[in-house]
């Protein structure tokens, strides 16, 4: 199922504040000069279109949310979404999110590290290109504080099911739990525009929670 055509955003909003790239980002790491207003990071790697970051931006304005997205226009459409609704809890890097975790954060930098729909690579000779690799895995496990978390969907079982594996395999994180499927009550009550539309269509969403212990 492909994805529609990205509508362009707002070319009067400035995102200067809202949209990165890998070399805007501070080196040596330092989320204080990214985020003013204190509160714990939270990372989404793969952000699509932004709902989930615009949501939890305004859900926990206490809270401060990256999202890494590849796609630069999907990372513009995004930025967008927070500048818009001048969310400053929350902005944009167009970049390669392994990358950054590989060779810019820090060990115990983050409180969680969502990752919602990742490309499932269909192709055989293609699959090493997944984003849920051992590597990623254990830059997840080092830069997540004690106590974070851990956040994978997906809509491809057996993608879900080598991805548990590998976790319990190459990881020390608990778990997995198993988040509840909510009911929306309003037409983008989703985690992300990808789980609406697998929902909409009747289609299976997989979820699992990991936790990162002492």
């Amino acid at each position: 199922m492909g994805r529609r055509a990205l509508p362009s955003p707002d070319r009067t909003l400035d995102l200067s504040g809202y949209l990165k790239t890998f070399d805007d980002l501070p080196c040596p790491w330092d989320v204080a000069e990214l985020f003013t207003g204190g509160g714990s990071l939270e990372i989404e790697v793969g952000s699509g279109k932004g709902l989930f970051m615009q949501r939890a931006a305004e859900q926990f304005p206490d809270r401060n949310f990256l999202g890494i997205e590849i796609a630069r226009k999907y990372a513009r459409f995004s930025a967008a979404r927070l500048a818009k609704r001048k969310l400053d809890n929350a902005m944009m890097v167009s970049g390669d999110a392994l990358r950054i975790f590989r060779e810019l954060l820090p060990d115990q930098a983050c409180s969680a590290v969502h990752v919602y729909f990742p490309d499932p690579w269909w192709k055989k000779r293609h699959r090493k290109r997944r984003v849920m690799t051992e590597q990623f895995l254990a830059d997840i496990q080092r830069t997540l504080l004690t106590g974070g978390t851990l956040h994978f969907w997906t809509d491809v079982q057996d993608y879900f099911d080598e991805s548990l594996t590998l976790i319990s395999k190459t990881t020390q994180l608990a778990g997995p739990s198993w988040p509840a499927e909510l009911p929306a009550n309003h037409d983008l009550d989703y985690h992300t525009h990808f789980e609406r539309r697998m929902r909409l269509s009747k289609q299976t969403v997989y979820r699992a929670k990991f936790l990162k212990g002492a």
